[in-house]
């Protein structure tokens, strides 16, 4: 009998659990549209994050470590999917690579990053907020010197942002994708016949 309850309390929990992870999921998808509201709460996310650090005064390495972490990111969001330096020339193209020929450079091919906006999102919120739940455990908040940790970060930073530049640079991309060129009155018909459904088309007699 005891044996039934238990598997009955497993099977619900695991239900809970399935649930849960669905609800999340649903409310991920809807939001893959709202990118500045997403934005947004990672930022006051991060904030709140350094504020607790600037209250209690500690969990510096945690704060460097998060820096590294969202530093790792960004450079992998400003990275093209495939790497043009690797690139041997092959004939395989899935469209997804950097343009080579001058022919290529007049199509529009938007730009595929190696970690796609919505996932560098993903990455930093989960981050963030894993290193405000550390900041609730003492075992973390390793003593440090945290002058030479922001130093060294600033220096990491300034070589890591030098060298992804100089690799834009070489390879001549941005990791900025605009779009085609988009036309005021695109897709409107004009003109005496050109009104359709709800423009001012001919009349009959």
């Amino acid at each position: 009998m005891m044996e039934g309850m238990d598997e009955n309390e497993v099977s619900s929990a695991e239900r809970t659990a399935a649930n849960l992870k669905r609800a999340t999921q649903y409310w991920l998808d809807k939001s893959t549209i709202h990118v500045v509201p997403r934005w947004i709460g990672f930022a006051v996310l991060l904030l709140l994050f350094f504020l607790r650090i600037y209250l209690i005064q500690g969990y510096f390495i945690v704060a460097y470590g998060l820096g590294i972490y969202l530093l790792n990111n960004f450079i992998a969001f400003l990275s093209p999917l495939e790497d043009p330096s690797h690139l041997g020339g092959g004939s395989d193209d899935d469209g997804l690579s950097l343009p080579t020929t001058a022919k290529e450079e007049k199509e529009f091919r938007p730009f595929a990053r190696r970690l796609p906006e919505f996932k560098f999102w993903l990455a930093c919120t989960k981050g963030t907020f894993t290193s405000i739940m550390m900041t609730f455990f003492s075992v973390f908040d390793v003593p440090v010197f945290w002058p030479i940790l922001l130093m060294y970060f600033f220096v990491l930073f300034f070589m890591t942002m030098k060298r992804q530049i100089l690799h834009m640079w070489k390879h001549k991309y941005v990791p900025i994708s605009f779009g085609k060129t988009k036309y005021k009155d695109a897709g409107v018909e004009q003109g005496m016949y050109g009104g359709g459904a709800t423009g001012h088309g001919y009349k009959g007699k």
